[in-house]
């Protein structure tokens, strides 16, 4: 039999483990919001952990980030990388437990949006309508992000059309995120986030040992000029259609340019962009018991540590054993792919490249049911019919994955799409229209509704405009666009909540009532 059939066989494996696990959970989440939106707040230490940080990376893991590091080096990717793992870390220790104990406090909420109307008491619903919006607006792009990986990996691996291969994928996560909820997304967030840790531990390893051990790996890096400093970029030289050029099978490359104090600043605020994650933040939100936060954490940072480093030193030796493979950014994304084919038999090949569609999976699961949960919950119920039944309010949550579904298949239409810049703008987004907010909302008393919602508005309006405005100024100017935008929301909260009356005085009570538990 061909090696096509049993990389196929062992993608099918996975696929039904997936889909079986999803079926398992149906009676259980829809027996009620709580338990489709949040597993009824009794997801352990260990699966609360895995699923926040499979969800967290998505097929940019093990496609974007080894992508960026074989194109242009160590700089970009390993500075990302410290300050994604920074931002993981400050996010379960700043945010985690006090966002677990103020969730139940404001109300039982169980989506995002709900957490910022309970918190600020804004009974016209105006704080959860608009975080509502956000989500399904950048959750649209992320999942189109993921359904990218999804055609990649099936039209790099058999020749397959791309499109027809991404709509193929998509349906798949769609169908067992619709019937499973939560529960089914955070149990098979955890084999995922197990099969992705797996599958860069072997490519490495493997990788490495088939490019003649870590000496002459890193012996041929360090001859192309600043591929291997952390203050410079390498430059591959282009042809007139932006494919890198090759002199006897070799890579072509020019002078390296600074990766200078700002850029590496601007990169590494990465990591502020946790503190607005609704994927992670919801996460904190269903564990069992703000006690076992603590293990989490470890188990999460640790995760994230090794992940991020394997995928970097993927794209690395991938550099190293097949240098003149792929010719633009978007195609070296596909690094991961070729290499598991080259290595490994077939079978487990197809294990080891499930993880790429693990990491998809997880990732699109999550944006469809928060992004569900958050028109249904916040928007339908909250506004349009307060007395709505959870009957209904999952059914128009489930007409709401649909939606985003078909327009995350649409972003995915182009299969020369980076998914790098996919996840970064989409990144910048949630990380300035709810960070500052999140953290204000759960450290400072005096935060204001009117406050809180300039401070998201300003936040998502100044990653927009950043982006499509003043970046391509290039210069001093150019630099990610979260920063500026989390800084600014940040700005707008403290002038805002200045400048409007005090909370009233049950806010104020509920706040002060949060923070004598977070103590105990």
């Amino acid at each position: 039999m061909s090696d096509d059939f049993w990389i196929l066989l062992a993608m099918l494996i996975y696929f039904v483990v997936v889909l079986t696990i999803g079926f398992v959970y149906v009676r259980r989440s829809n027996s009620s919001t709580s338990e489709y939106y949040l597993g009824g707040r009794k997801v352990g230490p260990w699966l609360t952990a895995l699923s926040a940080e499979a969800s967290d990376m998505s097929g940019w893991l093990l496609m974007g980030l080894p992508g960026i590091a074989y194109f242009t080096g160590a700089s970009e990717a390993v500075w990302t990388g410290i300050g994604i793992v920074l931002g993981t870390y400050l996010n379960w220790k700043l945010v985690a437990k006090r966002l677990r104990i103020y969730s139940k406090v404001a109300n039982d909420s169980i989506t995002l949006p709900g957490f910022f109307s309970n918190r600020f008491h804004d009974k016209k619903n105006v704080l959860s309508t608009c975080a509502a919006v956000i989500i399904m607006f950048f959750f649209c792009i992320y999942v189109g992000s993921c359904f990218v990986t999804c055609g990649r990996l099936f039209a790099t691996l058999f020749g397959f059309d791309y499109q027809t291969m991404m709509i193929l994928g998509a349906i798949v996560v769609f169908l067992y995120t619709m019937v499973g909820g939560y529960l089914s997304v955070v149990a098979t967030d955890f084999v995922q986030g197990m099969l992705m840790f797996f599958a860069l531990l072997v490519v490495l390893v493997g990788s490495i040992t088939w490019a003649g051990g870590v000496e002459n790996t890193a012996a041929f890096l360090q001859s192309i000029p600043g591929y291997l400093s952390l203050t410079q970029t390498a430059v591959p030289l282009v042809d007139a259609s932006n494919n890198q050029i090759l002199i006897d099978g070799m890579p072509q490359f020019g002078e390296p340019t600074d990766f200078g104090f700002i850029t590496i600043i601007t990169t590494v605020a990465w990591g502020l962009g946790y503190f607005g994650m609704p994927q992670v933040l919801v996460r904190f939100m269903g564990i069992r018991s703000a006690g076992e936060v603590k293990k989490s954490r470890i188990i999460a940072v640790f995760w994230c540590a090794f992940s991020l480093t394997a995928a970097i030193l993927i794209g690395f030796a991938g550099r190293a054993l097949i240098p003149g493979e792929f010719l633009t950014e978007a195609a070296a994304e596909n690094v991961f792919i070729v290499l598991s084919r080259m290595i490994f038999p077939a079978f487990i090949c197809g294990v080891v490249v499930s993880g790429i569609f693990a990491a998809s999976m997880s990732s699109s699961s999550s944006y469809l049911l928060i992004a569900g949960s958050s028109v249904a919950e916040n928007i339908y119920r909250g506004v349009f019919k307060k007395d709505a039944t959870d009957n209904q309010v999952l059914i128009v949550s489930r007409f709401t994955l649909l939606a985003v579904f078909m327009f995350g298949v649409f972003i995915a239409l182009d299969q020369n799409s980076s998914i790098f810049q996919i996840v970064s703008y989409a990144w910048a987004g949630f990380g300035a229209s709810f960070g500052p907010l999140m953290l204000c909302a759960l450290y400072w008393r005096r935060t204001t509704k009117q406050g809180a919602l300039a401070g998201m508005i300003s936040g998502c309006l100044g990653v927009l405009l950043w982006h499509t405005l003043v970046r391509p100024l290039g210069g001093v100017f150019d630099v990610y666009e979260l920063l500026p935008a989390f800084l600014l929301s940040l700005f707008v909260i403290y002038i805002v909540s200045k400048h409007t009356p005090e909370p009233e005085k049950d806010v104020l009570a509920e706040f002060d009532h949060y923070m004598d538990e977070e103590k105990d």
